[in-house]
């Protein structure tokens, strides 16, 4: 499945990020994950309102996250991917 690929910088580990970027996956029907990496948050998804996803994701979801930079490269998802999943 084609997708994304999201890294996410700034103040994006420990307030919450990746519990709202599954709510916005689910609101959107992603398929996916979401995962903390070294001081980053990595997100891989699929799904036609990816790119609405993609801006809220971007714009910082968590009410005390603070987007300072990101990532978006076009990438492939696993055919097995059935849901969206934090790691």
């Amino acid at each position: 499945m084609n997708g994304k690929h999201i890294k996410v910088f700034g103040r994006v580990q420990g307030v919450g990020f990746r519990f709202f970027t599954a709510q916005l996956a689910k609101k959107y029907n992603i398929i996916g994950s979401v995962k903390n990496v070294s001081d980053y948050v990595e997100i891989y998804g699929e799904n036609d309102d990816l790119e609405k996803f993609t801006n809220g994701v971007i714009q910082g979801v968590a009410p005390a996250s603070v987007v300072e930079n990101y990532t978006v490269e076009e990438t492939t998802l696993d055919e097995k991917t059935k849901h969206f999943k934090t790691l």
